[in-house]
């Protein structure tokens, strides 16, 4: 009967989503605080009912619970028990109970952390994450529920893990890029909220935006760790495919990312309010259209979960009515809550704006790119794989301007900046960046156009960076004086920017300088690249838990001193008899060596993947630094609300904010 009573509390947390959604939000028109005052009861119980069933599921894995289908078809009893907990989300059903608990933490925080706004705002965004919830809560009860049983003919062992998912990779990808997804519901709610009460002003942002810089902060990091995760664990060395599943992460993030810019300028300048309510609804909507890609079954890939057609069209029609409904609501609304402040063709708020227009065009080449083969397909005119040249492309020029953007940017004013000013203050800079992008070159022994242009983009917005931190540090009392006087936004800020030109440094030496090679190899045999020898020592078999693993030894010098000795093993799986490869890497923060082992490929050859990875490790130390960053930022302290203000449904008067408010010179 436990499976049962997680069933049970799935229903008792729909029941309360559904009261979530519509009590409160009916008290906040109707100006009554006694049922504005469920809000966070309501919240909290949700929250609690959806924690049972999960870790109801989760110990139905642990005590090898066969009778419930969803455990039988990925587990086994020879799985250890870490990936007995991470299968627990390694399919369809429980990693959207994973989403649902997800979302009902996020709602949780909500009622928890703005007990000091108004009571109206805060009813009003909880009732609409009770509406997505309820949404949510339907699909895993009506075509998902993990906890179906078979009886009475109970399998005496499980199905086993998908092996590719025998990883710690599935332990820590899958929660943080659902709190990413999940975590732009906040900024979507709140954006509702405020078309409803007609409340988009500066007080709205600043509410706003610590919850859409924490959830980007989590997406950085997911979509980072996927990448990792695909790099190491299956064996091609690569650390992005343009896989369509992969394109849903980050289709919500380049949003998000233009999301977080606009805020800032509502909140500091009160402009740009119905472009960041669009994008809020933008973002969200993409992150629905993801689950709808990995669940409806219209993609075939490794990332994607096996789904049937009733899941997909579930997902349509919820993402149908969340766009249609909130966009709706954007176009009887929006109009009252414009504004005429006027600002300089160099102002930060011009950067800004372009700064949006270049990542809203790079989301749309990479959603063009993933659903224009599957529309095709779908009406029957033919199929069309769109893969790396094609994003190479186009991807690639607008990212390279979204750097240069952002480093003549760092400089700005808000209103109005003198081009003159703007022009000596970019000079070393640019000095700087031309001399880094023709060394690397030269470093790396060959000339490539669009390794010149990547790194000059990412030498120009840490150059561009420092002469800023060199001019703030500028005080009476010393550099460091000056230094501390800055907010931790500020800090915040320099951290992100940072991060991106690690991730495009990076991303460009890899991409134009690594080095590959496919070799048929005996024991014995020794391959060089880059002046690197890999020599192939023997080949030896081990027993694991739940698999057997070929494994060869390969020992790696240079200049005959000896650097390392890597593992690389094929392993066939117990239970699935599938076959997977473990490839040996040497990491390092200038470059990776990469072994992976292949088929047999004769009586005592092996066929054998070596690889050259210059500063590969860069693209995912930068998205810490932009995790971290965004971490920073939300602790500055302006975002610590002392008082209520009272809510107005009334839009923003078309005038300048406040003069006399401080704000750090930040561009986000």
């Amino acid at each position: 009967m436990f499976p049962e009573f997680g069933q049970f509390s799935l229903i008792l947390s729909l029941l309360l989503a559904i009261l979530l959604a519509t009590v409160p939000l009916a008290g906040s028109l109707a100006g009554r605080a006694s049922l504005q005052a469920f809000a966070r009861p309501l919240a909290a119980g949700q929250f609690v009912f959806v924690a049972i069933a999960f870790g109801v599921l989760t110990y139905a894995f642990m005590v090898d619970d066969f009778s419930v289908a969803y455990v039988a078809n990925n587990s086994n009893s020879l799985l250890p028990w870490y990936f007995k907990f991470s299968a627990v989300w390694g399919a369809h059903e429980g990693s959207l109970l994973l989403w649902m608990l997800i979302l009902a933490g996020w709602t949780l925080a909500v009622a928890i952390f703005s007990r000091r706004l108004p009571a109206v705002m805060t009813s009003q965004v909880l009732s609409v994450m009770g509406m997505v919830s309820v949404g949510f809560l339907l699909f895993l009860l009506m075509t998902s529920n993990p906890f179906d049983r078979i009886l009475p003919n109970v399998p005496t062992n499980g199905a086993d893990l998908n092996p590719l998912l025998q990883d710690f990779g599935l332990i820590v990808h899958p929660p943080m890029l659902y709190m990413g997804y999940v975590g732009f519901s906040v900024a979507f709610a709140f954006a509702i909220a405020a078309l409803i009460n007609g409340r988009l002003d500066a007080a709205w942002a600043r509410w706003s935006r610590p919850w859409t810089t924490v959830a980007w902060a989590f997406l950085s990091v997911g979509i980072a760790l996927g990448s990792w995760w695909a790099y190491y664990e299956l064996g091609w060395g690569g650390w992005w495919f343009w896989d369509p599943v992969e394109n849903a992460s980050l289709l919500p993030w380049l949003a998000g990312t233009a999301l977080m810019h606009s805020l800032a300028v509502t909140e500091k300048r009160g402009v740009f309010k119905s472009w960041t309510v669009l994008l809020a609804i933008l973002t969200f909507s993409l992150s629905l259209l993801g689950a709808f890609l990995v669940r409806s079954g219209v993609l075939t890939s490794v990332h994607a979960f096996a789904s049937d057609p009733t899941r997909g069209q579930f997902l349509l029609a919820l993402l149908a009515i969340t766009i249609v409904s909130s966009l709706t609501l954007y176009a009887f609304r929006a109009p009252v809550v414009h504004s005429r402040i006027r600002y300089g063709s160099a102002s930060r708020e011009i950067f800004l704006l372009l700064n949006n227009v270049l990542l809203m065009a790079a989301m749309l080449l990479v959603l063009v790119g993933t659903l224009y083969p599957l529309i095709l397909d779908y009406l029957d005119m033919g199929r069309l794989s769109i893969g790396e040249p094609f994003y190479n492309l186009t991807f690639s020029p607008v990212a390279i301007a979204v750097g240069l953007l952002l480093g003549a940017g760092i400089f700005s004013r808000w209103k109005k900046t003198d081009g003159g000013w703007l022009a000596r203050k970019l000079l070393w800079p640019a000095a700087v960046s031309l001399i880094v992008a023709v060394l690397v070159p030269l470093w790396m022994g060959k000339f490539e156009p669009w390794a010149f242009a990547g790194c000059f983009s990412a030498a120009w917005i840490v150059s561009a960076t420092a002469r800023d931190l060199l001019d703030k540090s500028a005080s009476r009392q010393g550099r460091w004086h000056g230094l501390r006087r800055q907010s931790r936004s500020y800090y915040g800020m320099v951290l992100g920017h940072l991060g991106l030109a690690l991730t495009m440094a990076g991303a460009t030496v890899v991409s134009n300088y690594g080095v590959e090679r496919d070799v048929r190899m005996s024991p014995g045999d020794t391959v060089s690249i880059e002046n690197i020898d890999f020599a192939f020592v023997q080949i030896g078999e081990r027993q694991g838990a739940n698999f057997r693993a070929e494994t060869a030894q390969v020992d790696i010098s240079r200049d005959g001193r000896k650097i390392a000795t890597l593992y690389p093993e094929k392993r066939q799986y117990t239970v699935q008899r599938s076959v997977m490869t473990e490839a040996g890497i040497d990491a390092g923060l200038a470059r990776d060596l990469f072994v992976a082992l292949g088929e047999q490929v004769g009586d005592n050859a092996w066929a054998m993947r070596i690889q050259y990875k210059p500063l590969i490790r860069w693209i995912w130390l930068g998205s810490l630094f932009m995790a971290a960053g965004g971490i920073l930022a939300i602790a500055d302290r302006r975002y610590r609300i002392r008082e209520k203000v009272p809510v107005k449904p009334a839009a923003l008067p078309d005038r300048e904010p406040d003069a006399g408010r401080a704000v750090p010179e930040a561009m986000s």
